[in-house]
This record gives structure tokens, C-alpha cells and sequence, in this order.
């Protein structure tokens, strides 16, 4: 299958926004309880329509998933009908969670359809490369976030390991010199996350 480069562009960007659903979402549960506990009612609402459903927020699930979304819809051919449904579940699920007073379960609902996504994602496209760079966009939002989260260094690290092998197989062209960068900032005792965002950010030059 030739891949033309707004589809490999799509294609990367439909990885990292699919990543950004679901860690954002996972991190969210898990801060959840605490911050609901420590906030008023309408505090509370305001703060989850905010990071969740405001479409206006650029930063929130929402625009991530309809982001994921409009990148899925054009690449319906090249990921199959059956992948794309699974996006469009989770925002058929984020839209109910909207509309719920206990939000959290179809939220859930949404993670497990960004992960049904990604193994049907794997089993279903044929073409290597396209799979590939989802992996390589979801490997990419990863570092990034987890370096913007203060995720720990262990984790990081890992992240950076799981990048390094997955940007290799794409045959994507990337910034060596920055990719060093990353390898070397891993390698330390501890990392820097300022210059792992700025290194990742850079690696590869696409459009968004």
C-alpha cells in the first residue's frame, strides 16, 4: 500500500491523540477521588467538564478525541471499517459520560475502546508501515506526557526504550541527533523532563 504523506501524517496523529484519550484518561481516574473529595459540588463539575468534555479546551479528552477522530474518518481505508469503529465508540461513550451524574463508567468505557482500537489496529491493518506509525505516534505521546506528568524515571525510561525500538522499524525518516539526546537523558540517574519533552517534541517533523 503506498502512503502518501498526509496519510502518514494522519496516521502518526491518530497515534498520539489516541495515546492522550487514554493516558489522560487513566491519570484522571486516578485523581479522581482526591480531588472530588476536596472540591465543592460545583467545583467539581466545573473542573471534570473542563478536562473532559469542554471541546473548547484544546487540552481536553474531548478535542483529543475528536481529533483522533477526524484522523480516523479519512483513513478509513488504510485502517479498515472495523479499527474505526472503535474510536467511534469512544466518543459515542464520552458523549454519554457527559450526560451522566456518575460519569466514571462510561469514561472506563472509553479507555477500553481506545484499547480495543489498538489491538484491532494490529490485528486488522495489513500494511506494516501504517501500523507502525500509530505505534510510533502512540510511543511518542508517551514520553511526552509522561515527561510533562513527572511520571517517575523508571517509567521514562522505559517509554524512551519502547520509543528508540519502535522508531527504528517504521523506516520513518527521524532526528538522530535528538534520538541520541533521549537515549543519553535516560541513561542518567536523573532525568531531565524539560529536555526529554523538547527532544521528543523534535524528533520527528510532521504536521499536527
Amino acid at each position: 500500500m503506498f502512503l502518501s504523506f498526509e496519510n502518514s501524517d494522519r496516521l502518526l496523529w491518530l497515534g498520539r491523540y489516541s495515546e492522550r484519550v487514554y493516558t489522560g484518561l487513566r491519570s484522571f481516574a486516578k485523581e479522581f477521588d482526591s480531588i472530588t473529595d476536596s472540591a465543592d459540588y460545583e467545583s467539581k463539575n466545573d473542573f471534570v467538564k473542563n478536562f473532559c468534555f469542554d471541546e473548547k479546551n484544546p487540552s481536553s479528552i474531548r478535542s483529543s478525541l475528536l481529533r483522533a477522530y477526524d484522523n480516523a474518518i479519512v483513513l478509513r481505508d488504510e485502517i479498515g471499517s472495523e479499527t474505526f469503529s472503535y474510536v467511534q465508540l469512544a466518543l459515542y461513550e464520552i458523549n454519554k459520560a457527559e450526560k451522566s451524574k456518575a460519569p466514571m463508567l462510561n469514561l472506563q468505557k472509553v479507555i477500553d475502546n481506545i484499547v480495543a482500537f489498538w489491538g484491532m489496529a494490529d490485528d486488522r491493518i495489513q500494511d506494516e508501515h501504517a501500523r507502525g506509525l500509530i505505534k510510533l505516534g502512540k510511543r511518542i505521546e508517551r514520553v511526552d506526557l509522561y515527561a510533562r506528568m513527572n511520571a517517575s524515571d523508571e517509567d521514562i525510561r522505559r517509554e524512551i526504550s519502547r520509543l528508540t525500538y519502535r522508531i527504528t522499524k517504521t523506516g520513518l525518516r527521524y532526528n538522530a541527533d535528538n534520538l541520541e539526546k533521549l537515549k543519553a537523558l535516560a541513561s542518567k540517574d536523573k532525568i531531565n523532563h524539560s529536555e526529554v519533552i523538547s527532544a521528543v517534541e523534535n524528533l520527528i517533523e510532521l504536521n499536527s
